[in-house]
């Protein structure tokens, strides 16, 4: 991995997954830690069994390898800024513990992500009182990230209420990029806006954490078509690591290379790691980044 301002990672989620937990609970830390190293990246985010930061650091330090950022449910429509401050101040204590990049906020109000609905046809909206609320709350809580020496990455994400390139234009438009910034997720924009290209371009400027996520086509359009929900689609793999799916990410990673951005990639795709093998995918994701993305950073690969 040559670009010394990006840190390659890879998410927990291919071999525990927080919104199912008996999926891959037989994957312990040290399993998932090891096979990250084995696979050759440099760190991962925070899942939600991760133990208290001593321990982990330990088992972080005997690795070499750092951690990113963690996800954190915000519900500032629901709940009020106040009491998603208090919620937010231990989130951060415990990353800067760990000392991590980024905070990954994600508005779960009204979220069906993890219910049995259909995720292509009943995803939650929010009234134009919301949205203020919204947008305020989250240039406070971008103001406690800096707090801890943190940034606030909002992460756009199927099923919830910030999902389209129109809401995330609507979010970006109505925070201050000094306190608010974006995690770029090519695979949630694909599904969502069969486009992933757009929103990289129009909001390249506030993107400062990235998760490259690849799509199976057939498989969306069949759960699609079947009405499943979030998990369901998952599950029956709608998501994969770059390189197995259709998303050309030689495009987006030039783009990134572009604008010299500087911070982490991290490889996410959620998967059964009973049906797609942890390890097996995560060096899947680095002979592709080894073969397909790390030459374009000479420009002999860049395409026209």
């Amino acid at each position: 991995m040559e670009n010394k301002k990006i840190s390659w990672g890879i998410a927990p989620i291919g071999w525990r997954n927080d919104d199912i937990p008996e999926i891959g609970a037989e994957n312990t830390l040290s399993h998932l830690l090891s096979d990250i190293v084995v696979a050759g990246f440099e760190g991962t985010e925070v899942g939600g069994f991760f133990p208290e930061p001593k321990v982990l650091n330990k088992e972080l330090q005997l690795r070499k390898l750092k951690i990113a950022g963690q996800w954190f449910s915000s519900f500032i429509i629901r709940d009020g800024v106040e009491e998603a401050s208090k919620a937010f101040h231990k989130h951060c204590e415990y990353l800067k513990a760990v000392n991590a990049a980024v905070a990954v906020v994600s508005e779960q109000t009204y979220s069906i992500q993890g219910t049995e609905k259909n995720v292509f046809k009943e995803k939650p909206s929010f009234t134009d009182k919301e949205w203020d609320q919204l947008c305020q709350g989250l240039n406070e809580l971008g103001k406690i990230a800096e707090e801890y020496d943190l940034k606030l990455v909002f992460h756009h994400h199927m099923g919830t209420g910030v999902q389209t390139l129109a809401e995330i234009d609507r979010l970006m438009e109505n925070t201050d990029p000094t306190h608010v910034h974006l995690l770029y997720d090519t695979g949630h924009i694909y599904v969502s806006d069969a486009d992933y290209m757009t929103l990289l371009n129009k909001h390249i400027n506030r993107i400062h954490h990235v998760h490259f996520k690849d799509v199976r086509p057939a498989v969306k359009e069949q759960c699609e078509k079947d009405g499943k929900s979030f998990l369901q689609s998952f599950l029956a793999g709608m998501f994969t690591v770059p390189g197995d799916g259709c998303i050309d990410f030689t495009e987006v990673y030039n783009k990134l290379l572009e604008v010299n951005y500087s911070g982490w990639i991290v490889i996410e795709a959620e998967q059964d790691p009973s049906v797609a093998h942890p390890l097996e995918y995560a060096l899947k994701a680095r002979n592709y980044i080894n073969e397909e993305l790390i030459p374009l950073e000479n420009g002999s690969l860049i395409k026209a």
